[in-house]
């Protein structure tokens, strides 16, 4: 079966180039105009993927995020904007989206993209009968707690609320606590593409973790290693 995308973009050129594209990459692509039409549209037949514009009238690629997130659905989410600044960027990432791609775009970028966005979602797995949790179950550093199967994770006892992309990213430099992983290795660990040196797209990402990590009278948690990359490490 074709995986499914619900694309709202409210141009009309490049709506009809991006469905076309998606569709001759073998996608089963379902393109409307506005928020309004996407929001209907995702209730009527979830997708396995949506792809939004930022800008559009009426309620915008934001506003749709956040009603599905208030929603709990938790269907990966790819933003398309113009907007270039990070406090943009950011504001897509705090409205639940998973990834964004700044216009003009590269079609081959998108096309990457979501293949690492439905590369980590996997079908939900048959309910069990609830089973006591064991210490191996958990993966534990610098006073995190992670529990990748109900994909939870607390700093101290305080739970934090992370998107799908934050706690792939933490599970990772938790799981490798203490050694510095260079932008390259998680680039290709989180997305499975590596987008060059001029990305901003992991700067963003763990700027946004930082802010849900931090607390007052606390240590920072994760470290920049200028010209390398990050680790995980309670100083």
């Amino acid at each position: 079966m074709p995986q499914t995308v619900l694309l709202a973009e409210d141009d009309r050129a490049i709506r009809h180039a991006l469905e076309r594209a998606l569709t001759l990459e073998g996608y089963q692509v379902t393109a409307v105009a506005d928020g309004v039409e996407a929001l209907a549209q995702a209730h009527r037949t979830p997708p396995d993927v949506l792809v939004l514009d930022v800008m559009m009238p009426g309620i915008d690629g934001l506003q749709v995020c956040r009603v599905l997130r208030a929603e709990g659905d938790r269907t990966p989410i790819l933003m398309l904007t113009a907007l270039v600044e990070t406090a943009d960027r950011i504001a897509g990432l705090d409205a639940g989206a998973d990834d964004y791609v700044v216009k003009p775009f590269d079609v081959e970028e998108v096309f990457a993209r979501l293949r690492a966005l439905l590369r980590r979602t996997s079908p939900p797995a048959p309910a069990e009968p609830a089973k006591p949790a064991t210490p191996e179950r958990y993966v534990r550093a610098a006073g995190l707690r992670m529990d990748p199967q109900a994909r939870r994770a607390w700093r101290g006892e305080r739970e934090l609320e992370l998107t799908r992309t934050e706690f792939e990213l933490l599970e990772l430099l938790a799981r490798n606590a203490g050694i510095v992983l260079d932008h390259s290795t998680i680039y290709d660990r989180i997305w499975g593409y590596d987008f060059g040196p001029g990305s901003k797209n992991l700067a963003v990402y763990v700027g946004y973790l930082r802010r849900k990590l931090d607390q007052p009278g606390a240590p920072q948690l994760i470290h920049t290693v200028r010209g390398v990359g990050y680790v995980l490490r309670e100083d």
